[in-house]
């Protein structure tokens, strides 16, 4: 347990009983209320996967997403850590809705237009959802996928689509997702808090699936 950025033990990690997706059990983020509170559960098995990640994970959420900036996923991000800073690739919340950020530029996919909103999904409360990712360092996309169907605002495709990740694209056209850890929690960068509970996560080179 811990975070990308700072991690002062406010936040935890813990063996829930009352909810689950899959068995009796699930993983419950508390997070603490300082900036530094947050929490994440850490794999760094995508390291070993090669140039092609797939993930799935279910996810329940106490509130839904607010506005402010959050993270619920973040990953080491080797490409934009090169020049010896420390940067994720991260899935959070903003502007109500579901959206990935690169912490080396704060580039949201996303952009955080009218139109670009309306292409992202918003997270319900209290229910299990189905969040699966793929990142592809080969071809430097991504793709999104939410209780098994596609978001088109959180596709990378390399063709820059308009209010979609034409300004991702054009920030840092060189940029590609290699990643290598996987770190599932919360992260507020505004004192916000909400209770997350994590379970049945996997990891593969192919699509996993709901």
């Amino acid at each position: 347990m811990g975070g990308p950025n700072c991690f002062d033990g406010s936040g935890k990690a813990v063996i829930d009983n009352t909810q689950a997706h899959g068995g009796k059990q699930s993983v419950r983020i508390d997070p603490g209320t300082s900036y530094c509170g947050h929490a994440f559960i850490i794999n760094q098995a995508v390291a070993a996967l090669g140039p092609v990640v797939y993930a799935r994970f279910y996810l329940r959420l106490a509130q839904v997403l607010g506005d402010p900036h959050v993270t619920i996923v973040s990953l080491h991000d080797a490409v934009g850590s090169a020049d010896g800073s420390v940067q994720d690739l991260r899935m959070g919340g903003q502007s109500s809705i579901l959206m990935w950020n690169r912490s080396k530029d704060d580039a949201t996919l996303p952009s955080l237009s009218p139109t670009g909103i309306a292409a992202s999904v918003k997270l319900p409360a209290a229910t299990w959802t189905c969040v699966e990712f793929a990142l592809d360092s080969s071809q430097g996309t991504m793709q999104t996928w939410i209780n098994g169907s596609a978001v088109a605002g959180l596709n990378l495709d390399g063709v820059q689509t308009p209010d979609i990740d034409a300004s991702w694209l054009a920030s840092n056209p060189t940029w590609v997702p290699k990643v290598t850890d996987l770190k599932i929690g919360w992260e507020s960068y505004g004192g916000t808090t909400n209770t997350v509970w994590i379970d049945d996560v996997a990891l593969g080179t192919s699509r996993v699936g709901c």
